[in-house]
């Protein structure tokens, strides 16, 4: 496949269990600098989406371009390249809780082999961009829960990847922290990351419209939210 996406599935199917088919024969173009929302009922398949993107799960056919990576066949030594091109950010944050912010974000940094200055400078400049450099030395304990989902942004951007995967990133906010995040992902958007985003959250949608495609009997279609 060629092009400007940075997400290109062709034709995908995803299988569980041997019967269990989440995913039938699915096309989708994500582009470069785009922002995009899944939705669908609770087990559509929008998590088993968001892991085929990172290689957690298989395709049963089609093919998966994911960063400029043939994701369908790349062999297991490559999974770690595949993703220091991607960012995730979890519902449930997934922090170090005996580590502080500073820690947490340096932490994405250090397993891919980078120096303790460049570090320290990348760190400070991602806690900046999300609005908590002063908050590097809190503990996750300390944090608020639209803190600590600013951490987890932060810790996804610190490889600066291509494309930024969020798993109902707003589901565990109430709805102010909620808009806070989400001016916080148009605003990272717009500075030209890709971002895919599963949500249940129609009000989010609605205040902050962007494409949104709909995962459906193992289909996926674009669809408008009203």
């Amino acid at each position: 496949m060629t092009g400007n996406g940075v997400i290109q599935l062709h034709n995908v199917s995803v299988t569980y269990n041997g019967n269990n088919r989440v995913l039938n024969s699915i096309d989708f173009h994500l582009d470069t600098g785009e922002f995009c929302y899944v939705i669908g009922k609770t087990g559509s398949g929008k998590s088993s989406l968001l892991k085929l993107l990172y290689s957690d799960v298989k395709p049963d056919k089609g093919l998966v371009y994911v960063a400029d990576y043939d994701v369908t066949n790349i062999p297991e030594k490559m999974v770690p390249y595949l993703r220091r091109r991607l960012g995730v950010v979890f519902q449930d944050f997934h922090l170090l809780p005996d580590r502080s912010a500073f820690d947490n974000v340096a932490f994405a940094l250090r397993v891919t082999g980078h120096g303790n200055r460049f570090i320290k400078n990348r760190v400070l400049e991602v806690l900046g961009l999300v609005g908590l450099s002063h908050k590097r030395n809190a503990m996750p304990n300390d944090l608020s829960g639209g803190e600590k989902q600013r951490v987890v942004i932060a810790r996804a951007l610190a490889n600066e990847p291509r494309l930024l995967l969020a798993d109902e990133p707003t589901g565990n906010l109430d709805p102010e922290a909620s808009a806070s995040i989400m001016e916080l992902l148009q605003h990272i958007n717009n500075r030209g990351m890709a971002v895919l985003m599963v949500t249940h959250d129609y009000d989010v949608i609605r205040k902050f419209p962007h494409r949104t495609v709909q995962i459906s009997n193992g289909g996926l279609q674009d669809v408008k939210v009203i």
